[in-house]
């Protein structure tokens, strides 16, 4: 098996950027797609709960993690469904994990958008980067395309 990685959040994200995100969004105030994800817990079936930056791109929702494989990508991977929350809207997705060919255009994008939040994670890389250099660290990052659990396969 590969080794996993995973950028732990430092002490001012822990205690100051993701605490303040996620006021917010539990008041329906979204900064730029901010959205809470729940998530249920592998070993204690706990919801777990922690802000996220959803992606719309092409129709479709993505679900990118910019640090890596942290215990949210693991919680989703495992239940293969997650929640988002925005003040009292709650929208329940099915999630499907992209192959590593399939994350360019989505980390492109993903870039594109929040390069000034969460660049430093993806090494130097912006949305002009070329398609081999996002490609080569496509493996570091999962990326989820949501589905709207209700909807047909």
């Amino acid at each position: 098996m590969a080794p996993t990685h995973h950028r732990p959040p430092g002490r001012f994200t822990r205690r100051v950027f993701n605490p303040t995100v996620a006021f917010l969004a539990r008041r329906g105030l979204s900064l730029w797609g901010s959205r809470v994800l729940e998530v249920r817990g592998r070993a204690t079936g706990l919801p777990r709960r922690t802000p996220v930056n959803l992606l719309d791109l092409d129709g479709a929702t993505y679900l990118v993690s910019p640090r890596g494989e942290g215990q949210w990508v693991r919680n989703a991977r495992a239940a293969g469904r997650v929640a988002t929350l925005l003040g009292r809207r709650r929208e329940e997705w099915t999630v499907r994990e992209l192959t590593d060919d399939e994350k360019v255009p989505v980390l492109r994008a993903y870039l594109a958008r929040w390069r000034f939040e969460s660049g430093a994670f993806f090494d130097g890389r912006s949305a002009d980067s070329p398609d081999e250099e996002l490609a080569a660290i496509a493996p570091r990052h999962p990326v989820f395309r949501l589905e709207p659990a209700g909807a047909a396969a």
